[in-house]
């Protein structure tokens, strides 16, 4: 089986969506049935694709599309160009990384999506008007061109089935979840941060700078905890993740509370270096108001590390007892604050490997995924002839 990943997307640094197409892709090469797959993404993509990620693979094949990285220029390809690419490179299925406006009578096979989260509808804050508007029109094309459907957790399915009702009824969809281990992963001091942090104490927040990231209420409580003296007076916090809406408000506001010298954003870091950040943090901080899944949790806790959250759905799904969590109603800080507290008088627990978002379970999982959208197509045709 041929598989076709469709990853081309705007960011030109590495991102949760990017991460995810890279797992997807080393899922499916550990399995005998696929014989290929073929990762499209775009020219400002390469460089970070290559450098950021690992392809342990000679099955994936990489393939950099030149056009220009404007959003009508990536919606025409999604449109025209991609069903040609399939139909060229003779691929049995297209699996979108993320929802993408398609025209699927332009393709030649079954076109398969994963949903993620349903921020346009849920979260539209996070896009902006009229922006939220293109992106709730584009997730619904996605949805009723797709032939099947792949959520990446039980929350993001029945939020799903909240936005989108009787979807059962009218295509396959399915849960599965990312693939997250970074047990095997070699670890590195991260070269980019302006001190190193060898021996130094901080927290951890992975994230794109987004609103319902809330990664000001880390900062805050962060702040508060340091001009309390209830952390160590060395304690730095560290945030990883790519530039957003929000990224000038978190600048800001670590520039009013003078804490240009004890905050780091980092950004465009390779799998060995976030492993490194996973293994020496104090804690990983995730306080979002709400998530489709949440990688970075998961990814901490295959390494054992201590995790502070907020009480939502999701984390209560990934994270199970692993984690402390708070509550984001009422003085949110205040409570981040404290549970940073209780996780540091905690002792650090051994966590024992996670099946759930193990290679071999989710290839199979995937695997029979496609057979069954492959059989819900072809078998009328078979009857009928």
């Amino acid at each position: 089986m041929h598989i076709l990943i469709a990853a081309l997307h705007r960011p030109s640094k590495p991102t949760g969506v990017c991460r995810y197409a890279v797992n997807l892709a080393q899922c499916l090469a550990d399995t005998d049935k696929v014989t290929k797959v073929s990762l499209v993404i775009g020219a400002w993509q390469k460089s970070y694709f290559e450098q950021s990620f690992k392809f342990s693979s000679e099955k994936i094949n990489l393939i950099s599309v030149d056009i220009k990285n404007t959003s009508s220029s990536r919606n025409l390809w999604f449109l025209f160009a991609l069903p040609k690419l399939a139909k060229q490179l003779n691929t049995d299925i297209v699996h979108l990384s993320f929802p993408l406006p398609v025209i699927r009578q332009l393709f030649a096979c079954p076109v398969v999506a994963t949903i993620h989260d349903l921020y346009p509808y849920e979260f539209p804050e996070n896009f902006g008007y009229p922006n939220v508007i293109f992106n709730q029109i584009f997730l619904k094309i996605c949805i009723n061109n797709s032939n099947g459907l792949s959520c990446v957790s039980k929350t993001t399915y029945q939020s799903l089935k909240q936005y989108f009702h009787n979807i059962d009824n009218k295509k396959i969809t399915t849960v599965i979840y990312n693939e997250a281990d970074f047990s095997n992963v070699s670890d590195k001091n991260p070269l980019n941060t302006t001190n190193s942090l060898i021996n130094i104490p901080f927290f951890l927040a992975v994230a794109q700078h987004r609103k319902n990231k809330n990664l000001d209420i880390i900062i805050k409580s962060y702040h508060l905890l340091k001009a309390s003296s209830q952390i160590h007076e060395s304690t730095k916090l560290i945030l990883v993740g790519s530039p957003g809406p929000e990224t000038e408000n978190l600048k800001q506001l670590i520039s009013a509370l003078s804490l240009e010298a004890h905050v780091e954003m980092l950004a465009s870091i390779d799998d060995e270096e976030l492993c490194w950040l996973y293994k020496n943090c104090q804690m990983l901080v995730i306080p979002s108001t709400t998530e489709g899944f949440c990688l970075p949790l998961a990814e901490a806790l295959s390494v054992g590390a201590k995790v502070v959250c907020s009480d939502i759905p999701i984390f209560r799904e990934i994270g199970n007892s692993s984690c402390t969590y708070f509550q984001l109603e009422g003085d949110g800080i205040q409570n981040l604050s404290q549970a940073i507290i209780d996780s540091l008088a905690q002792p650090t627990q051994i966590v024992d490997a996670d099946n759930r978002f193990s290679k071999v379970q989710l290839s199979k999982q995937y695997i029979n995924f496609y057979s069954q959208i492959k059989k819900e197509i072809f078998s009328p045709l078979d009857k009928g002839g």
